[in-house]
């Protein structure tokens, strides 16, 4: 393709790009290195027959005359960055030097918010994307091998998970969890005592929501992987089969060697996704037991007083989590790459 040619065929998308992605990381970024201005407060003197009393008032004039002429705040530079709400960091070198144990040092550690929330993240995100990755196969697997006639009502159940709203699809799950729920009872029943909650316990609350993570995604996997296998040479499999190979190996030796370009596109698409996880925490509402960086977001926007400079810190940091998750994928994408182009 000519360059010109590319050129104009890329430009819209490289215009969009620049429009919805670029430019607002970039206000993000400038705002999270500005405040919000402090209110202008004056002391008024009162004096009486009894005496005199000293009143604060805010001067709503000199105020936003102040927001008026710097209406970005003031700049703080990283200081939000590295305040208690954020990387905290004058918090960890006071635990790091008070503290006796590891142990206590990473129960202070985990008792600051971002970090709380940050080991949820991870936690979700490198148990669901490996875990929905092998259901999606399986079921791929097993789709593809059914008869022709059963296929289409197979695909249809497959894919209800990613057909049902994410935010239903957890409510659901929560109300089935509940003591009065199916699941609810059920496990209590196994577990032997009728006080069980999973909305009670910390540990449960998790599994339960990286359980319906990995119920929601799971069908994209098996739509890419579904999709891949239609393309699988024949003439393998055949060969494999004259060979001797048994099913477990035509899998591991032809169809996953076939399928890996779409297992490092699948496990890009959910890495960013899962890394990003909020509705399982609305929907469960399970954020006195676990939140996320983008849980943190949305609280920080919400309410009477909206915290945007904290919420675009967060913001930032949870950029750079993705970056940082998605280079070893990138990297050997790119070796791949090159390695075919020689």
């Amino acid at each position: 393709m000519k360059h010109k040619t590319f050129f104009w065929f890329f430009l819209p998308t490289g215009l969009a790009m620049l429009l919805f992605i670029a430019l607002p990381i970039v206000s993000v970024v400038i705002q999270s290195v500005y405040a919000p201005h402090e209110a202008v407060i004056i002391e008024v003197e009162n004096c009486g027959p009894f005496g005199c009393t000293t009143e604060t008032t805010i001067d709503q004039e000199a105020t936003a005359a102040v927001r008026a002429a710097e209406p970005l705040g003031r700049f703080v530079g990283l200081d939000i960055y590295f305040d208690r709400g954020h990387l905290a960091v004058a918090e960890i070198k006071e635990a790091w030097s008070s503290t006796d144990s590891l142990g206590d040092f990473w129960d202070v550690l985990f008792n600051l918010p971002f970090y709380r929330a940050l080991a949820f993240t991870l936690t979700y995100t490198f148990v669901c994307t490996p875990l929905l990755i092998g259901l999606g196969l399986t079921i791929a697997l097993a789709v593809n091998s059914l008869h022709r006639h059963l296929k289409g009502l197979a695909i249809f159940f497959s894919l209800l998970p990613m057909i049902v709203t994410p935010l239903i699809g957890s409510l659901i799950l929560f109300w089935m969890i509940d003591s009065r729920g199916i699941l609810g009872n059920f496990i209590s029943y196994l577990a032997d005592d009728p006080d069980l909650s999973l909305k009670a316990s910390t540990p449960l609350m998790w599994v339960s929501l990286i359980v319906y993570g990995i119920w929601s995604s799971a069908p994209f996997a098996f739509v890419v992987f579904y999709a891949g296998l239609q393309t699988l040479p024949k003439d393998q499999i055949e060969a494999a089969q004259i060979d001797g190979a048994s099913r477990w190996e035509q899998v591991r030796y032809v169809v996953i060697p076939h399928l890996m370009p779409l297992v490092t596109f699948v496990a890009l698409i959910q890495i960013m996704d899962n890394f990003k996880v909020l509705e399982p925490i609305i929907g469960f509402q399970a954020s006195a037991h676990a939140t996320s960086l983008s849980w943190i977001i949305v609280n920080d926007l919400g309410g009477e007083t909206r915290q945007l400079s904290a919420a675009a810190t967060t913001s930032v940091l949870t950029i750079l989590g993705v970056a940082i998750l998605l280079s070893p994928v990138l990297v050997r994408t790119w070796r791949d790459f090159k390695a075919g182009g020689h």
